[in-house]
């Protein structure tokens, strides 16, 4: 869905979409919670999925279009914290509350289902119709690079030349990382470290409840700093497949728990200013179906790494293979970005 909700946001707007894919979600909660079959937690995830995947695309082009550019990386945080705060609840939810003391698991999903439904009241009361709203005049682009910012005689700009396609695989290749970890950490756990069952959803919840802080702090310093904002971004690349790789080494907990942490606070971090790097490549009339496309390939990630390490488990007997892998491809996204997007931009700026 994230390709066409991007669509139909630059032709609706944001709100005529999240409304109707807010109450959908809520909808394909409720029905997964009352699942009695196999059939019914398809239609349930079905739902779900086609509702969720009409969110970033809005949420995103939203923090595009109406905050200005010296915050968008700190609101673009601020979005992303939201799936940090979801998984923490998540995981330790479902450790504590359905694994320690027994709270049938649909109550976590009615639960869900509500919190989405007063999500949508807030979006409905304080979300004003595009045609109605103005965009904030941004104090615009004066660390930017030609690299970076779009003018009107590049309207007919491709999503599909070589910076871009860069900017999707690095996409892919950070949320590749994320939803390995989210998905597949408790098991590796306790298959690889040794750890019990009844700890596995607090170690998890490191990444998470890391994520949150580092986010906004390099966010606001991103934000400062715009003219670095590249070199951050392959720092954090780097950080995190390095963070990764250690998590499987680890010789001891403590240096596991240390990798997690750090990964928490830098692992996810580079899609901030990215997103905020793809909405300024731009033009306006083409943002949400930039973005669509751009997280549709994040959201690849989260169907081919759960199932891709799934696979090799299976085969091998053995998860620390498909961790490696989730390395490499943070090393490769650095590596096509160093020389793609960070040398370009270098040679452009100084003409500028």
């Amino acid at each position: 869905m994230q390709i066409p909700a991007g669509i139909l946001v630059d032709k609706f707007g944001q709100k005529n979409v999240l409304i109707p894919a807010f109450i959908g979600f809520a909808i394909g909660a409720v029905v997964l919670g009352t699942a009695s079959s196999l059939p019914q937690v398809y239609l349930g995830s079905l739902i779900s999925g086609i509702a969720t995947g009409s969110y970033y695309g809005s949420a995103y082009s939203l923090s595009a279009k109406h905050v200005p550019k010296d915050k968008k990386t700190f609101a673009n945080a601020i979005i992303n914290s939201g799936s940090a705060v979801g998984m923490i609840i998540g995981l330790v939810g479902s450790s504590v509350l359905v694994g320690g003391l027994n709270v049938e698991w649909n109550w976590m999903l009615y639960g869900t289902a509500l919190i989405i439904l007063g999500v949508t009241f807030v979006f409905y009361k304080n979300i004003k119709s595009d045609k109605k709203a103005a965009p904030v005049e941004n104090i615009e682009n004066a660390d930017a690079t030609s690299a970076d910012v779009v003018t009107d005689s590049q309207s007919e700009v491709s999503l599909f030349s070589p910076k871009h396609i860069t900017v999707y695989f690095t996409y892919f290749a950070v949320c590749y990382g994320y939803y390995m970890i989210v998905t597949w950490l408790p098991s590796f756990l306790v298959a690889e470290k040794g750890f019990s069952q009844s700890d596995v959803g607090y170690v998890s919840a490191l990444v998470a409840v890391a994520g949150i802080p580092g986010a906004l702090i390099f966010a606001r310093l991103i934000d400062r700093r715009q003219q670095d904002r590249l070199k951050y971004i392959l720092l954090l690349l780097l950080v995190s497949a390095v963070m990764i790789g250690l998590t499987v080494y680890s010789p001891s907990p403590w240096i596991l728990y240390l990798a997690l942490i750090i990964y928490g606070l830098m692992g996810k971090l580079a899609i901030d200013p990215v997103i905020t790097y793809v909405s300024d490549s731009v033009p306006e009339q083409k943002t949400a179906k930039a973005l669509g496309l751009f997280n549709f390939f994040g959201m690849a990630s989260s169907v081919v790494a759960p199932w891709l390490t799934g696979y090799i488990g299976d085969v091998t007997g053995s998860q620390v293979l498909a961790f490696y892998i989730g390395s490499v491809l943070l090393l490769a996204a650095a590596v096509f970005f160093f020389f793609v997007i960070y040398l370009r931009s270098e040679k452009e700026t100084p003409a500028h």
